[in-house]
């Protein structure tokens, strides 16, 4: 398995650090970042397009019989061959498994195997590993639940901002769309650790009107960038 791409320089990763501590100054909010490769292996996905593949070329061969026995006569120059049953169904099997295993190479290249992801699958999948993430790192792991976990998939394309219980109340889900657009307009010019800096500080922004900082306020989560 290959490793995952490097995103993020070690200037980057201080970059971010600092734009956590600095949003914290802020407010009680607690912020953790996390940058994924993928979310998800997508080997159910890739299989159902081996299969779905192998299933068009076994319908062309039941619509065209007459083409495929042709060119399998031609290719092995067997003139003579008889079709039996036994014959065509064994022609079918292995037209369909080589479809099946042309199908499963092709989408050994990581950039034709995500594009042929459907997108609600991808968001799906972002989702769920960011809720899995959020529950992990930032949920119920501060006195006052106010964790905020900003979450960037890059394969995906998609990001996701999920918050602890006491900001969950006070701040609609919508209202973390300015931060959604301030990271994804910097990721998508390929300034990653600027996207992720830019979200931050919005983070910081939204939830200071709700949770000023006090003055005995403690850094109950790391500022550090997460890569996985």
């Amino acid at each position: 398995m290959k490793p995952a791409p490097t995103y993020l320089t070690e200037a980057d990763h201080a970059q971010i650090s600092a734009a956590v501590a600095k949003a914290e100054l802020q407010s009680a909010g607690e912020i953790v970042t996390i940058l994924a490769d993928r979310s998800d292996g997508y080997t159910d996905v890739a299989l159902t397009w081996c299969a779905g593949v192998a299933l068009l070329a076994l319908a062309a061969l039941s619509l065209f019989p007459e083409f495929y026995m042709g060119l399998y006569d031609w290719a092995l120059a067997d003139w003579g061959h008889e079709w039996t049953p036994r014959a065509i169904v064994g022609l079918a099997a292995g037209f369909a498994t080589l479809k099946f295993a042309g199908a499963y190479l092709l989408q050994l290249w990581t950039p034709l195997k995500f594009a042929v992801i459907p997108g609600p699958v991808k968001t799906a999948r972002v989702h769920e590993r960011a809720v899995r993430a959020f529950r992990i790192g930032a949920e119920q792991r501060t006195m006052g639940r106010t964790g905020v976990l900003i979450y960037l998939s890059m394969r995906e394309h998609r990001a996701e901002i999920l918050a602890d219980q006491a900001i969950a109340t006070k701040v609609d889900p919508e209202v973390w769309g300015d931060a959604m657009q301030a990271m994804l307009g910097h990721v998508r010019e390929g300034r990653v650790a600027d996207g992720m800096c830019a979200a931050v500080l919005k983070v910081g922004a939204i939830v200071a009107p709700h949770f000023p900082r006090a003055d005995d306020d403690i850094n109950e989560l790391p500022d550090r960038l997460i890569e996985v």
